[in-house]
């Protein structure tokens, strides 16, 4: 529905040979909408297994690829807006799902809250307005009362203020940027990323069955301080798995770094 093939398709393609196509027809938004009409039921995971068998159900594809996003506060600086991106790759012909997330800093997602005739230019043009689309809703009331999608234009833009902000219980509309991959170029290149990633996971076997979609799987906290030397909350170990067997291996930190800062410290730090 939101044209992420665009951006995933040519990572799967050129490392693995495999061809994305996306299933004509089918309805992913009622597993959940960004602008809230529709709540999302369950994880990010179950809501993307269950998307991607969507597709294989109607598509009889043993292969199945799904995405999903989720936007707010950064887990680390709260005042700073990030996204989580994930994917899943269902295989049923080894019976297998195969995941890559990660924390996307790089992101427009925000929000304003306006009356009607307002003209609030410094918003768009910080979020990047008209290639970067708008959700338009009332403020407070019912979200579907006067709710608009994909808003990129002036025009409609001020049309959908009027509408939403003389809908609304306090006569003002909220505007969201809107996150759906098609209206969200910086949204796009995220995705391009992760499809990456998911290729080159895909890409490796497991040591001991030869399963492809090895992997990091978890962490293992406990990074010694460098100034007591007692175990902190950073990680220490890296845990990858396999998707089709239980071995797993633990490895050191990808950055090398051998020893936490006295400021992660709880005895030092307390």
């Amino acid at each position: 529905m939101h044209r992420k093939e665009e951006a995933i398709a040519p990572a799967l393609i050129s490392t693995l040979g495999l061809i994305v196509e996306s299933t004509a027809g089918l309805d992913t938004d009622q597993l959940g909408t960004f602008s809230g009409e529709i709540a999302r039921e369950g994880t990010m995971l179950e809501v993307a297994v269950r998307k991607a068998r969507l597709g294989m159900s109607a598509s009889g594809a043993l292969l199945g690829l799904a995405s999903e996003g989720s936007f707010g506060p950064h887990p680390a600086i709260p005042f700073l807006p990030a996204g989580m991106e994930l994917l899943v790759f269902v295989d049923d012909e080894r019976g297998t799902v195969v995941t890559e997330s990660f924390i996307v800093e790089k992101t427009n997602f925000d929000h304003l809250v306006v009356l009607s005739g307002e003209v609030p230019n410094e918003f768009l043009q910080r979020i990047g307005f008209p290639e970067h689309g708008l959700i338009v809703r009332p403020n407070e009331g019912e979200v579907a009362a006067a709710l608009s999608k994909g808003v990129v234009d002036r025009d409609g833009l001020s049309r959908a203020i009027a509408a939403a902000a003389a809908a609304s219980l306090d006569g003002r509309a909220r505007l969201e940027t809107d996150m759906r991959a098609h209206f969200n170029p910086t949204r796009m290149q995220s995705l391009a990323v992760l499809a990456g990633r998911l290729a080159q996971r895909l890409a490796r076997q497991c040591p001991s069955c030869g399963a492809p979609g090895f992997g990091r799987t978890g962490t293992r906290p406990g990074l010694l301080c460098e100034a007591c030397g007692e175990p902190t909350e950073m990680v220490v170990a890296e845990i990858f798995g396999c998707a089709a067997c239980d071995y797993t291996e633990e490895r050191p930190r990808a950055d090398g770094l051998e020893r936490a800062p006295a400021q992660y410290c709880p005895e030092c730090n307390p």
